[in-house]
């Protein structure tokens, strides 16, 4: 008979890490758990996790404007294109570094990468067939350290992008000739978000100190000006791979690009600042997030709460304490009545209705790594697992009384040892004479008059048939339980004797050494 299995949904888990997402009807939250995507209905009260998975745990996830598309980035830059529709995958793509944040532009013509220091902004896939689905239009540099965070205009003209070198930049999707970028300071710390308002160049900047920065433009997006083509500008050079154009690079600096004659560049003056925290009772501000049709800031701390402020007046709506740990990611839906966040810390993904004060969806997960697996009843294989601290050893034991350490990179077998030689039940042996020895026990344990009587065979320690009452010695040792120990040093063993033994491992498990007691 053949069986036709498939992945059918993800249970015990409901966040892990990255940043979360609401569908286009605000019904659904789409939550990153490890290397899978879940989709949580809210208002059916369903769950579902996409069957695409990554090699690596997700850490940012990209969502088309009309919710067809996603990108699912992993934690080494591996990109995944996932259809929505039909769950399936499109295209890989492999950028090589960690990416923090992925966004579509609103009109959903392109997408933006950040890593490291610099910005790619992508032509988004269509709905053609293409056979490179990613093709690099753009690359920006001005930041010094790495990208934190980004934010479209829009009308999907320009874009702002935050970084932990306290800096905002403000690079134009397009060529215009009075903005090309524009750097902002005015904070101390890594900006965690930055917010355009609703049809406006004006923006907001959010550090992680608790720092609000109001900034005021002095142009209308209906002010940009579009580049001339025919004119040579240093800022924008032309890549080349094997003679053919690969896409533009941006630079940006500290200083202001120079003015093309007859046309002011926009320019950016800082209206207002403001602060969450003077007293640091709530710790660093770790997750924000802005709706922009009701002027709504939301933002969490690394002591669980939130709080609500309306902006740009700085008015605070609502303040709550949802959590003990830290708020790692905070999303909108469209409509702005509900609220998502999520605490990497404990597993928790919690959805709050700010106006009526309830909550529409809180669950959480095993949030605790993991120390130990048990399976294959028949003891076949083995009965329990245990990784060591820095999880690049495997301790494992089963219905035996030999012990393996592997090692899960090479997926080697590092060594194999026995817990214990004792098959006695009136104590332990001194001396062992190794020719008597099997591998199913000693045969000085049996006694040699209990097979003197005709038709009466000895059954061997190990042995699962014939009479087993015949039997004149203990039964074989089967390991039940492997820990190690916190420090890493030392293995703890409980098998059927009810015998503990430590094993102190020398060189970060190379065992050179091996010393056995009993308590």
């Amino acid at each position: 008979m053949k069986f036709s299995y498939k992945f059918s949904n993800l249970l015990g888990a409901v966040y892990r890490h990255g940043n979360l997402s609401f569908s286009k009807d605000g019904n659904s939250v789409i939550s990153p758990v490890g290397n899978r995507v879940s989709v949580f209905d809210l208002k059916n009260n369903k769950s579902e996790t996409l069957p695409v998975s990554t090699n690596k745990n997700i850490t940012s996830v990209g969502l088309s404007p009309d919710g067809n598309l996603a990108i699912l980035v992993d934690e080494d830059g591996a990109a995944v294109l996932v259809s929505l529709l039909t769950r399936a995958v499109l295209y890989h793509h492999h950028f090589h570094k960690p990416v923090h944040s992925v966004s579509f532009s609103p009109d959903g013509r392109k997408f933006v990468v950040t890593k490291e220091n610099v910005v790619l902004m992508y032509h988004a896939p269509g709905k053609n067939r293409e056979f490179n689905a990613f093709v690099l239009d753009k690359s920006y540099y001005g930041p010094y350290d790495e990208t934190t965070c980004i934010d479209w205009t829009d009308d999907s003209k320009c874009f702002a992008v935050g970084s932990k070198d306290m800096s905002t930049w403000i690079f134009g999707a397009e060529r215009w000739a009075n903005l090309i970028y524009y750097s902002l300071g005015g904070h101390r710390d890594i900006i965690v978000g930055c917010f355009f308002e609703k049809d406006s160049l004006d923006l907001y900047t959010v550090s992680q100190d608790g720092t609000l920065c109001v900034w005021e433009s002095d142009a209308e997006l209906e002010d940009l000006q579009a580049h001339d083509d025919n004119e040579e500008d240093c800022d924008i050079v032309e890549l080349g791979e094997d003679g053919e154009p690969r896409g533009e690079v941006i630079k940006g600096s500290a200083d202001s690009p120079q003015e093309v004659e007859g046309i002011k560049n926009v320019r950016f003056k800082q209206k207002s600042k403001h602060f969450f925290s003077t007293e640091g009772i709530c710790g660093n501000l770790t997750a924000a997030a802005f709706h922009k049709d009701m002027h709504i800031l939301v933002t969490g701390f690394a002591s669980g709460a939130f709080h609500l402020h309306e902006l740009p007046e700085f008015n605070l709506i609502h303040s709550l304490s949802i959590s003990d740990q830290r708020i790692s990611a905070i999303a909108m839906n469209p409509t702005g009545d509900w609220i998502g966040f999520g605490c990497s810390g404990l597993g928790q993904l919690l959805v709050w209705e700010w106006q009526s004060e309830s909550y529409v969806f809180k669950q959480q997960g095993h949030f605790n790594n993991m120390a130990s697996l048990a399976y294959s009843p028949d003891g076949q294989a083995f009965t329990s697992l245990c990784y060591s601290a820095d999880g690049e050893s495997l301790l494992a034991g089963g219905r035996s009384k030999f012990v393996c350490i592997y090692n899960i990179k090479e997926q080697i077998l590092m060594k194999k040892f026995e817990i214990s030689c004792n098959m006695s039940l009136d104590a332990m042996e001194e001396f062992l004479d190794r020719r008597k020895m099997t591998e199913f026990g000693s045969l000085a344990l049996v006694d040699e008059g209990a097979g003197d009587g005709d038709g009466v065979h000895l059954t061997l320690p190990g042995v699962k048939r014939g009479d087993m009452s015949s039997r004149h010695f203990k039964p074989e040792i089967r390991v039940t339980s492997l820990r190690f120990s916190p420090t890493g040093n030392e293995t703890h063993i409980i098998h059927i004797l009810y015998i503990c033994i430590t094993h102190r491992l020398i060189k970060h498990l190379n065992l050179t050494a091996l010393h056995v007691s009993l308590c």
